[in-house]
């Protein structure tokens, strides 16, 4: 097989050679046809059958055992009972029921054989009945006819597994490495999807990786930037590497619609829905979650539509998305999911239920993580015609202790938005007024560091003011709030902090008539874009909160997203696809400067590749802002560097241009020198070509264009 090098050693060896790649256009270079120079494509293996979604096995046949034996008499009456309590959860097929019979003493062995439609129902049967007890000594265990296969397989005596010699992996953070500390996003565009580095130095990106049909529906990074996931027919893929992106793991899940990874990137949860064999019955969901990195299955979920469809706002066809909220922080140590009144809390130790139960907790409708520390945030409505009032609760994983609690009256709707620290947390909290004709807002403040978790009421000035959209500083103690009416609302600042006063918010400012309904705080906190996107054309105000002043103000017209790159220094808006004109994604400064723009046609998605926490302690990075300049020094001269590269580079450019044209007006005037014989004999031998030696002439020429004769009467009496 042929080695693969980097663009690295490729612009090494060019340089060497003398010749410039930033010239060469690499997407217009072919291979002939049938050759690949003894590089294979990983595109081959994506297109392979997947064994576990084609397998011809029996995977739709349950076997049920410890039934009664009954004799032949009681064997039709044995069949209904065993028929209507597996008929309610799948169609059984034609003769899909067999009871085996003792040819000697014609009485039923105490097992059956039941065939569904579809292997999902048969998973479906096997969980729900497996463990159910018809009487006292007749308990079902039921098992899947693939099953006794499997355990036929197992030897009689044990072997050893065999060892493979260990062979090092790739170093998968070796992009954070890059010497220009330059950070990478990927797009989708057309059917390419391509991996590029922000080069906002020479005003352009750089490309990384590019492939064709790399995925069939979406790509998403996970949350430390370690790993880039496809989607594909047969599951979903994550890929990374040093010096490419090859493939790492495989997660087998047909028909997979959508994926999550833990905050931690420890595990991956896939999530698809199967149409059922009956139309009155509910979309059937299958969720597994994976270890990422050994491609395990560590647990599925299977159920109804109507199973996973309680709590949360976003969802796909039903589903509250995602289903579940991990907790604990980038340790992954638990995850939970919101039930008909329950609420299920895992740990990933075994992957069970905490103390083997769930907690109960009656219409609970939304729950939110402590991104910092295993503490729920549980939003539980009006009971009982408002005799019960709403709440918010905060309960401690994994002793479940009830930490703090806040009782809400006339509630009409309530959101939970956490600080990113962990620190606070913010509920907004529509009530009816009195008439229960409509509503105002207010927030409920949790403080959750401090002693007691005090809880502060924020209301605004004008009541009635419609919440557009509220976000928190990130690490900060500050949050930002767009209230009011359109087309232009106001944006109001305020702090957790009050002058010396560290327990008491306050307002800061508030921006009147703002083309905004959207805000996107910078990752590092200070400074915020207000936004204005769909109605308001891609308006963008770029703002510091620190000097509470605009920076910029411009426009991205039609844009439909906008997101920070993780260090806070550069930001990208982007058109995608949902509008048919302007597509593409254009790159800007933390303080408004267009640095540059690209156009895509169908272009789809635009995300940057996130970075894990910084090593450095607080005190460290205190320490490093205190002394910016003597570390500025270097990337300062850099920036000259590559000022004056560019400078020349233009200089270069226009020079070319400049050689251009007078090569073109010297051909000119050799063609006018040439052609002057013709051009005389075309004068009439006049041979001046010199515009002062004309003589100028004004004439005159009346032109006849109409007779027409029209009869005139005339009144003679009148004169």
């Amino acid at each position: 097989m042929a080695e693969v090098i980097s663009m690295e050693d490729i612009r090494a060896t060019a340089s060497t050679l003398g010749i410039d790649v930033s010239n060469i256009d690499f997407d217009s270079i072919r291979l002939p046809p049938g050759e690949d120079f003894g590089i294979t494509s990983d595109d081959d293996d994506l297109h392979e059958e997947d064994p576990l979604e084609y397998d011809p096995g029996f995977g739709n046949i349950i076997v049920v055992d410890n039934l009664p034996v009954v004799p032949r008499e009681k064997f039709e009456k044995l069949e209904g009972v065993v028929r209507k309590i597996y008929s309610q959860i799948g169609v059984i097929k034609e003769d899909g029921l067999w009871m085996p019979v003792d040819s000697d003493t014609q009485k039923t062995l105490g097992y059956c054989f039941i065939e569904y439609n579809t292997p999902q129902e048969a998973e479906l049967a096997r969980e729900k009945t497996n463990g159910y007890k018809l009487d006292r000594a007749h308990i079902f265990a039921v098992n899947m006819f693939d099953d006794f296969d499997r355990f036929m397989k197992v030897p009689d005596e044990w072997a050893p597994p065999e060892t493979k010699p260990y062979t090092p992996g790739e170093n998968l953070q070796h992009w954070l490495t890059d010497e220009k500390a330059r950070d990478q996003f990927v797009i989708r565009a057309g059917s390419d999807t391509e991996v590029l580095w922000n080069d906002a130095r020479h005003l352009k990106p750089e490309p990384v990786y590019k492939r064709a049909y790399w995925t069939e529906s979406f790509v998403q990074w996970s949350p430390l930037g370690t790993y880039l996931a496809t989607v594909h027919r047969q599951g979903a893929a994550v890929w990374g590497g040093a010096t490419a992106f090859n493939r790492l793991m495989r997660y087998a899940h047909p028909q997979v619609k959508l994926i999550d990874f833990s905050p931690g990137e420890k595990y991956l949860v896939t999530y698809s829905s199967h149409e059922p064999s009956n139309p009155r019955d509910t979309h059937r969901v299958v969720l597994n979650v994976f270890d990422v990195r050994t491609g395990k299955v560590m647990r599925d979920f299977k159920g109804s539509m109507d199973e996973f469809s309680v709590g949360g706002a976003g969802g796909v066809s039903g589903v509250s998305w995602p289903v579940f909220r991990w907790g604990g922080g980038k340790e992954d140590k638990y995850f939970a999911r919101i039930g008909k009144n329950v609420i299920s809390v895992y740990e990933t130790e075994t992957f069970s239920l905490i103390d083997k139960k769930s907690l109960k907790v009656e219409n609970v409708m939304d729950l939110s993580w402590s991104p910092a520390d295993p503490i729920l945030a549980l939003f539980v409505p009006e009971l009982g015609g408002g005799n019960q009032p709403a709440r918010v609760s905060l309960v401690q994983i994994p002793s479940k202790e009830e930490l703090r609690q806040k009782n809400l009256f006339s509630v009409s709707d309530c959101k939970m938005y956490w600080q990113s620290n962990g620190d606070y947390l913010a509920v907004k909290v529509d009530r009816y007024t009195k008439t229960k004709k409509s509503t105002y807002t207010g927030f409920e403040l949790f403080r959750i560091k401090e002693r007691d978790i005090p809880i502060e009421v924020l209301e605004l000035e004008n009541k009635n003011d419609k919440i557009i959209a509220f976000a928190w500083e990130p690490k900060g103690h500050r949050f930002a709030v767009i209230h009011g009416d359109s087309p232009r609302p106001d944006v109001s600042f305020y702090s957790m902090r009050s002058g010396s006063n560290t327990g008491r918010v306050s307002k800061l400012t508030t921006l009147k008539g703002k083309q905004a309904n959207a805000l996107f705080w910078s990752p590092a906190g200070r400074y915020i874009i207000l936004a204005g996107l769909k109605g308001f054309n891609g308006q963008l105000e770029f703002y510091n909160v620190d000097e509470l002043e605009t920076m910029a103000t411009a426009e991205h017209f039609m844009a439909t997203d906008i997101e920070w790159d993780p260090t806070g220094r550069y930001v990208a808006t982007s058109v995608t696809s949902v509008h048919e004109m302007e597509n593409g994604f254009n790159i800007w400064s933390f303080n408004g400067k267009l640095l540059y723009r690209i156009l895509k046609d169908h272009f789809f998605q635009f995300l940057w590749r996130p970075r894990p926490p910084s090593f450095l302690s607080p005190e460290k990075e205190e320490e490093i802002a205190k002394n910016l300049k003597k570390y500025s020094k270097k990337y300062e001269a850099e920036d000259q560097d590559v000022s004056m590269l560019l400078s020349e580079q233009d200089r270069e450019k226009r020079k070319m241009l400049k050689d251009e044209w007078e090569r073109w007006v010297n051909d000119w005037k050799r063609w006018h020198e040439e052609e002057k014989a013709e051009r005389q004999r075309l004068r009439d031998g006049e041979a001046s070509d010199e515009e002062e030696e004309y003589e100028a002439k004004e004439v005159e020429v009346e032109e006849l264009l109409d007779v027409s004769e029209e009869v005139l009467s005339f009144d003679l009496d009148q004169e």
